[in-house]
């Protein structure tokens, strides 16, 4: 019997923070707030496609002193960490000596935002933390399978490829609490926002170095 194995496989890694609640209620409040008052919170000079719905901050979220967000990026960099060594086969001699490098931001998303398809060059893994999702089923987080000739033809034989050999794009329908990491390589979007109220999230991209090791 022939042996199959997933030779081009993306690593992506889910978490989710429990008793999320009370975090995420600080979390959307400031948020809301910074994004009414707008000026220097907003990222001055946007990139990626997207429509007036959609309030974007500046870069320097997890520099910000704030509690809340504090123990967000902790929550952040523990998963983060544990990914990285995982997918590296890295010890915990060597996960000690990454150091995370990083831009974060937070999104508010109102009805009819949407966010244009992009990836986020010059990182090596990216996340998003779900805040609160609005309304669900609406607004999601999309990947694009890197593999785009693999649907080139389709026929009995391949078009039910099941988990991780299915062609076409991968939806996450985000839950408060949610955390999803993923390589910064990959193509994604947001879906537009059709709900009531709010949309919030935070992403982030992040790249590595090596802490130096005293020979002495």
């Amino acid at each position: 019997m022939a042996e199959i194995l997933p030779f081009f496989a993306v690593p992506f890694g889910f978490a989710k923070l429990d008793n999320c609640g009370p975090l995420n209620q600080e979390l959307r409040t400031l948020f809301l707030t910074r994004s009414a008052e707008g000026g220097e919170h907003a990222n001055p000079r946007p990139l990626t496609q997207r429509n007036p719905q959609v309030f974007e901050s500046n870069f320097g979220l997890f520099r910000s002193t704030e509690r809340c967000i504090q123990q967000l990026k902790e929550f952040c960099w523990r998963h983060l960490i544990k990914l990285v060594g995982d997918v590296n086969g890295y010890d915990d001699a060597m996960r000690s000596r990454l150091l995370i490098y990083s831009d974060a931001w937070f999104h508010v998303t109102r009805r009819g935002g949407f966010f244009g398809l992009h990836n986020h060059p010059n990182a090596s893994w990216s996340g998003v933390y779900c805040v609160d999702p609005g309304q669900r089923g609406s607004g999601l987080l999309t990947f694009v399978n890197p593999m785009l000739t693999s649907s080139m033809y389709l026929d009995a034989a391949n078009a039910s490829l099941r988990g991780a050999f299915a062609s076409g794009v991968r939806q996450v329908d985000l839950e408060p609490g949610q955390l999803v990491l993923f390589p910064s390589w990959v193509l994604h979007d947001v879906k537009p926002y059709e709900g009531d109220g709010e949309r919030i999230t935070v992403a982030f991209n992040c790249w590595f170095q090596l802490k130096d090791v005293s020979s002495g």
